[in-house]
């Protein structure tokens, strides 16, 4: 049925405010787009098909489920999702860590609380805030925790681009951030994606790549990325020296020798401060 009048008003009234509202939860941006995916859906397939899952089975368990939004939760038409800033302003140059060998390197997100949790509950108040304003609509969220094609999303919506190395990279805040989503039956206004990825020529983040994981630009060899079994299989972490197992814990190695995310971080916000300074590494 065709939204009333009123019922159109409210949502533009409702969208207008979104920004804020995210903002006070401890969001730094938040960005709508519908859940056709066709394009990023092509791709997907061909990763499959190509095995370069590795030995994330999930991700075949999964097939094209990631692409296909109103799969996972039927009656979804449009997904919000969400951009929560984690760097450390304080966090050691990473190629210092990197040069000392009596150091270990800790992942620049794992320096902080763990975001699963806390993320998770702020976009459900969201989602209430916007029930409760409307008084209708269903509303579901995930931080990883469901088949999400995310950086998808997120580059529909506006919140940046999918650089070489697969990550989203934003204009504000590089690739440090963690990303959200609330799947809804709201027809709200979709953002515009960007114009421009700016990656350009450059192939530092593909080049410096330890374990040359990228066949090329825009494609990752999950099997090559030696953290992936231990981390999806809890196999026994006997084959890994301690310096060798905290350098993998890097989410993306890479992300740190991308100019775009060095120039352009944004501080950390208050709700991921790290709970306190360990032995292995002085924030």
């Amino acid at each position: 049925m065709a939204p009333t009048e009123t019922h159109t008003d409210t949502l533009a009234a409702i969208q207008a405010q979104l920004d804020q509202w995210a903002q006070e939860l401890g969001f730094q941006q938040v960005g709508i787009t519908g859940v056709d995916l066709n394009q990023h859906e092509g791709y997907l397939q061909k990763w499959l098909d190509a095995g370069y899952q590795g030995d994330m089975h999930y991700m075949t368990r999964h097939g094209l489920t990631r692409a296909r939004p109103a799969d996972l939760i039927p009656g979804t038409c449009t997904v919000l999702t969400l951009r929560m800033d984690y760097l450390p302003e304080a966090a050691a140059d990473p190629e210092v860590v990197l040069g000392q060998n009596d150091r270990a390197y800790i992942s620049r997100y794992a320096l902080g609380r763990d975001y699963h949790k806390l993320m998770r509950q702020r976009l459900a108040r969201l989602a209430k805030r916007i029930e409760a304003e409307l008084g209708a609509g269903q509303y579901r969220a995930f931080v990883d925790s469901a088949p999400v094609l995310e950086r998808a999303l997120a580059e529909q919506s506006g919140l940046g681009w999918i650089a070489k190395n697969t990550m989203l990279i934003n204009e504000r805040a590089g690739s440090w951030f963690f990303l959200g989503e609330i799947y809804t039956d709201i027809p709200f206004t979709h953002d515009p994606p960007k114009a421009v990825k700016h990656c350009g020529s450059c192939t530092a983040c593909l080049d410096i790549c330890p374990t040359q994981a990228f066949v090329a630009p825009h494609v990752l060899d999950a099997g090559n990325v030696f953290p992936t079994s231990p981390l999806s299989t809890r196999a026994p972490l006997i084959r890994l020296c301690v310096r060798s197992w905290a350098t993998a814990f890097m989410a993306v190695t890479t992300a740190n020798w991308c100019a775009l995310g060095i120039n352009l971080r944004s501080p950390l916000r208050r709700p991921i401060l790290p709970r306190a300074t360990t032995s292995t590494e002085k924030r």
